[in-house]
């Protein structure tokens, strides 16, 4: 078993999204904070910059006693600082009235004050005095300049309450983003590392152990794919452990046979006649070795995409006789009629050997899974834009389970007889699939159809097509 990852994917999912929500919260401060801070403090200002020359206007000629009272009256009204200084040039400012009993800070040098000076017009500003932030609207008042100045104290308390709150739902948010992202990972990582499980099971053979996941997202389709795969392959491994055993079978028989046959050959006093049919017998043996080393390489072949397919044009029908005159001598012993209908000759694309081998598989099946006393017949016709051979037989017909497993490799229906491979229908359909064709069931008691549909040939071009060729 690997061992796990240094950092689990629950881990990194988690810090992906507290970076995920950082980034965010850390983008939601600099446009919020700063543009807070500056909205309320320029909405102070204009309020400042109205006001200021309202209370500039009255103070155009007041001195003494009077002007102090205004400014007070004002300040009071306004809930603001206000300072009227002398201008004694456009530069130099001195404080004569401030409503303030006790000033904090000259504004003799105040900034927005010198401007508002020097311009003759409304000026306002940002300052600070003496450690505290100020929002100013200086207005000219004849030779003087008034200041309207608003302490920013609770505006920036309220910015500040503001940024700490922020930071501490950020901190609260990232937090619980951190903790959900690793328990919502923790969730799929551990049903990842069931799978990856179920992965290591079925690389160490364990094919019946089902792969399951509740979940209808990704990682349960993926959990589904498992599982199919898991079937198939304990559906091929049982047929590889059963082909083993029907391999082996096959070739034990025939390897006891030959063994025995060659003892009993040793015999000097054994009767010609005697030793003429285990001859016969050790042949017959040998050809059933041959048959199942061909079907062995030919499977391999397919497997690896190296048969030789030669296309071209050939008769179906004289093919079909060609195939029944080979297995005349096998159907006779066991009383089996072979039969032959093709009355014409049928023009098909393909391979003529292969086609051969088709047809074999097909004919040696019908008489090896049917009673004695079998017909079996071989009809070639033409069919729409198709060449057809047919191989049919009057005997009591294939199961309907089994229908649908006879062209898997390595099957065998229960209760069948123990000879052959379970190989020549599988190489047939295979042989027909590379030859564009295809090989359909039929069966039904009393009937069975074994259709070897293939590519119908176009006509053959005469000496007088030539000609006309030409002529145009």
């Amino acid at each position: 078993m690997r061992a796990p990852p240094l950092v689990s994917l629950s881990v990194k999912a988690g810090l992906v999204l507290f970076a995920v929500v950082a980034g965010a919260l850390a983008i939601v401060y600099v446009a919020v904070v700063p543009q807070l801070e500056n909205r309320l403090v320029d909405a102070k200002i204009d309020e400042l910059e109205q006001a200021a020359p309202r209370v500039a206007r009255p103070l155009h000629d007041l001195d003494g006693f009077s002007m102090q009272q205004m400014v007070r009256s004002q300040a009071e009204s306004l809930g603001v600082r206000v300072v009227v200084l002398d201008r004694l040039t456009d530069d130099q400012l001195l404080n004569s009235v401030d409503s303030r009993d006790t000033p904090v800070g000259d504004l003799s040098t105040d900034p927005v004050a010198l401007e508002a000076a020097g311009t003759r017009s409304l000026a306002s500003g940002r300052s600070e005095h003496d450690g505290e932030q100020y929002a100013e609207a200086a207005a000219p008042a004849g030779e003087r300049v008034v200041v309207l100045a608003a302490p920013l104290d609770d505006v920036l308390a309220n910015v500040r309450l503001v940024r700490r709150s922020l930071l501490l739902a950020g901190a609260a948010s990232l937090v619980i983003s951190w903790v959900a992202g690793y328990f919502l990972a923790l969730r799929f990582t551990r049903r990842i590392r069931r799978l990856e499980f179920a992965a290591e099971r079925l690389a160490e053979g364990d094919f019946e152990t089902p792969v399951v996941d509740g979940g209808r997202d990704e990682v349960g389709q993926l959990a589904d794919a498992f599982d199919s795969m898991r079937a198939r392959l304990a559906v091929l491994d049982r047929a590889r452990r059963e082909f083993i055993a029907n391999a082996s079978h096959e070739l034990r028989t025939p390897l006891f046979s030959l063994g025995a046959f060659v003892e009993l050959l040793d015999d000097e006093e054994m009767a010609p006649e005697v030793r003429k049919e285990f001859l016969v017998e050790m042949r017959d043996q040998i050809d059933r070795l041959a048959r199942l080393a061909t079907d062995l390489l030919d499977l391999s072949r397919l497997d690896a995409g190296q048969l030789e397919i030669e296309i071209g044009r050939f008769d179906l029908a004289s093919s079909g006789r060609l195939v029944a005159d080979e297995f005349r001598a096998v159907a006779e012993p066991t009383g089996h009629a072979l039969l032959v209908e093709a009355d014409a000759p049928v023009a098909a694309l393909g391979d003529e050997l292969r086609v051969q081998q088709i047809v074999r598989a097909l004919v040696e099946n019908a008489i090896r899974h049917t009673p004695a006393g079998t017909t079996v017949t071989i009809r070639v016709l033409r069919r729409g834009n198709g060449a057809v051979l047919e191989v049919r037989d009057d005997g009591p017909g294939i199961p309907s389970e089994d229908q649908k497993h006879l062209f898997q490799r390595f099957y065998r229906a229960v209760g069948g007889k123990a000879s052959g491979s379970g190989l020549g229908l599988a190489i047939a359909s295979e042989l027909a699939t590379r030859l564009e064709g295809s090989i359909e069931l039929s069966s039904r008691p009393g009937t069975t159809v074994f259709t070897l549909n293939l590519p119908l040939a176009e006509p053959a071009r005469t000496e007088t097509d030539l000609v006309a060729d030409v002529a145009r």
